[in-house]
């Protein structure tokens, strides 16, 4: 089986396209699927790139046994090319990321974190570097929900083109 390359994407790559990634790398592991997968996230802007996560954003994952190791990067025009998903944390993500995709068949490959969602009910992925604790943990419980609903959404289309 081919890896399925995913790209998490959010404004500036330290909070939930990081946190995002890191989730998503642990329940994969926790599932022995680590071969399949080639997960990574990108901001739309270059403001924190080379820096590390957010350290609330850390912290709170830390407590949850999750490592958030990325270091921010801005997407590349090859990431369009080079991913399978591209995967949006929020309604202006999705609208920037469509606009800036080289080609029709980049757009299609664009959806939002919350699109599988399978026990909340979200449109987004709150950005929660201006909040407080409460905001970081429910970024931390909808990215767990949403990237279980999209591993599910990803095994049952492999298993319905079988």
């Amino acid at each position: 089986m081919e890896k399925t390359k995913i790209l998490f994407v959010c404004l500036g790559n330290i909070c939930r396209s990081a946190c995002a990634e890191a989730v998503m790398k642990d329940i994969v592991a926790k599932r022995g699927l680590e071969d399949n997968f080639e997960i990574d996230s990108a901001g739309l802007i270059s403001y924190h790139e080379g820096e590390s996560a957010d350290p609330r954003m850390r912290q709170h994952a830390s407590r949850r046994g999750i490592n958030i190791t990325s270091i921010a990067r801005k997407i590349k025009d090859a990431d369009f090319h080079h991913f399978d998903m591209i995967i949006g944390m929020d309604n202006e993500n999705i609208a920037r990321l469509t606009s800036i995709a080289p080609t029709q068949d980049a757009v299609m490959k664009i959806s939002k974190m919350t699109d599988y969602c399978q026990n909340y009910e979200a449109d987004t992925v709150p950005d929660p570097y201006y909040g407080g604790a409460d905001g970081f943990e429910l970024v931390l419980d909808l990215l767990d929900d949403a990237c279980n609903g999209l591993l599910d959404k990803i095994y049952k289309r492999c298993d319905s083109s079988i």
